[in-house]
């Protein structure tokens, strides 16, 4: 049976942590969201460059140790979708989610028939190569596949409702930076409209046995506020932001060592 660590979270009614990926391109990066209490990888095709054998890399590693490995890809129409799941992502996020038919050609794209239109493939690396009866490996791969549509524009969020309807989608995240500058609030990320946006994110998502995600919004106190409303995708903070934060506070404490007397 494929277990997918963040539908197992998610179902339990428990936030599942995700480390943006945009830096590093070791399999290790995989190892380090999960000594560091994260459940998913969101590597990120949309804002970063990766070539498509990295990215298998760090998702078999991934994969091995219980770590889903989620992709970000660059639109519903990114021709790539396919081949990663094939080669062992485990869920696509895809972004600019603006209308239900956009959501239905993402879904097309990540679900075998007769919901979608994904071709059926042999010698997964889910199953560990293993040789699976068809009958088995379509439905374990659906089940197992996780669809994410985000909303961060204001069309989008005027479809919300109607995306978070589409059978197949299993989260409807919030993109709050692009959300933010679509409505012409650049940053402003205690604005009662991404508050307004998550609750509705959250009811749609209820409704429709789904789940709802947070993104964007770095910030703990947020997070943690998003998440005890309702919200259980949520991504943290990326690889760069966790790097020169912690390479920061280490620079800045040993020069003001250095600079006290006596020291």
């Amino acid at each position: 049976m494929l277990i997918n660590p963040v539908k197992e979270r998610m179902q339990a009614g428990e936030a599942a942590l995700g480390l943006s990926v945009r830096l590093a391109r070791s399999p290790d990066i995989a190892r380090i969201a999960k000594a560091t209490g994260h459940d998913f990888l969101f590597i990120d095709v949309q804002h970063s460059i990766f070539n498509l054998e990295t990215i298998i890399g760090i998702a078999h590693t991934a994969l091995a140790i219980g770590v889903a490995p989620v992709v970000r890809v660059r639109s519903v129409d990114d021709p790539d979708v396919s081949l990663l799941l094939d080669n062992g992502v485990s869920g696509i996020v895809f972004p600019d989610v603006n209308s239900a038919e956009e959501a239905r050609r993402a879904v097309g794209r990540c679900r075998f028939p007769p919901i979608g239109g994904r071709s059926v493939s042999g010698g997964y690396p889910q199953f560990d190569y293993r040789s699976m009866p068809i009958a088995e490996a379509v439905p374990a791969l659906d089940r197992a596949t996780l669809v994410v549509c985000m909303i961060e524009t204001a069309q989008g969020l005027a479809a919300l409702e109607e995306i978070a309807a589409v059978p197949g989608v299993d989260v409807i995240h919030v993109g709050a930076n692009d959300l933010l500058v679509s409505l012409g609030k650049p940053g402003r990320f205690d604005d009662p409209a991404v508050t307004e946006a998550m609750d509705r994110a959250i009811a749609a998502a209820e409704k429709h046995g789904i789940h709802a995600g947070c993104g964007g919004n770095r910030d703990v106190a947020r997070q943690a506020a998003a998440i005890r409303r309702g919200v259980r995708f949520v991504t943290t903070q990326t690889d760069i932001g966790f790097l020169t934060a912690a390479a920061s506070q280490w620079t800045t404490g040993l020069r003001k060592a250095l600079a006290e007397p006596g020291t």
